[in-house]
């Protein structure tokens, strides 16, 4: 009998043609895809564990999965013959083994999320599925003053998405910790990436800070409002939820 092996794959995607990265029966997904594959490679119908559900045309660059699997294919084995079977939206990055307790979400510390914004009159074409485009001018100052307002350990339920917590374990409710909210300019100051790291997200919780940021940056909220959005813990207080297009995962933390 064959010794069982866990695996860790390193991968990224465009998300721009599937339906998130869960399985879905009738959608395509970058989960059920991937595991499509799989069996094709070692005959087994792996189950693949993701670090986190990524929703539909959000990308990644460092999404991080697991399975389990007999097969002796060795680790170059899986990157090599997993990126001859894959459409080239999807690609690994590396493959490992681990021990076997390593669970790519439960085990994971944090995550940071880029959430890419060009503002201006005209919108690179290159740039229409990566990145959102706001005409309006922007005041950066109080976007980045917001962003101070949701660093550290609050109650984020102004902040999540509908069907958020169905399928919870954790018992911890909506609080999570950001370690860090931040917005980066560049290429003179026509390319904003706002990087926001945290021990964990709710369903569209980044998309939906991204949106009330962009409420401020347009004087339609004061950033000095967040701590009272925060406070009310009512999804209705908070800006609307920021398009998927902009959205990468670019990081899984392990101990």
């Amino acid at each position: 009998m064959s010794q069982l092996r866990n695996i860790k794959l390193l991968l990224a995607f465009d998300g721009t043609g599937y339906a998130g990265w869960q399985k879905q029966k009738s959608e395509k997904t970058v989960q059920g895809v991937i595991e499509e594959r799989l069996h094709i490679m070692t005959g087994e119908m792996a189950c693949l564990h993701g670090a986190g559900r990524t929703d539909a045309g959000v990308h990644a660059l460092g999404m991080v999965a697991n399975f389990v699997t007999e097969t002796e294919i060795p680790c170059p084995g899986f990157v090599k013959g997993l990126n001859s079977l894959l459409p080239t939206d999807i690609r690994i990055l590396e493959a490992v083994e681990v021990e076997a307790g390593f669970h790519a979400r439960r085990s994971a510390r944090a995550k940071t999320y880029w959430y890419a914004l060009t503002n201006g009159p005209v919108q690179l074409p290159t740039e229409r599925l990566y990145c959102t485009h706001v005409f309006a001018e922007l005041d950066f100052t109080a976007i980045r003053a917001g962003l101070l307002q949701v660093t550290g350990t609050h109650d984020f339920s102004s902040f999540e998405g509908s069907g958020s917590r169905d399928h919870e374990i954790s018992g911890r409710g909506a609080v999570r910790t950001i370690f860090e909210a931040s917005l980066k300019t560049m290429r003179a100051g026509a390319y904003h990436r706002f990087v926001i790291t945290g021990d964990g997200f709710l369903r569209h919780m980044v998309r939906n800070i991204v949106g009330t940021m962009l409420q401020i940056g347009q004087g339609r909220l004061a950033s000095s409002e967040v701590a009272d959005i925060l406070a009310v813990r009512d999804r209705s207080a908070a800006g609307p939820t920021a398009p998927a297009r902009g959205l990468l995962l670019k990081e899984v933390l392990y101990v």
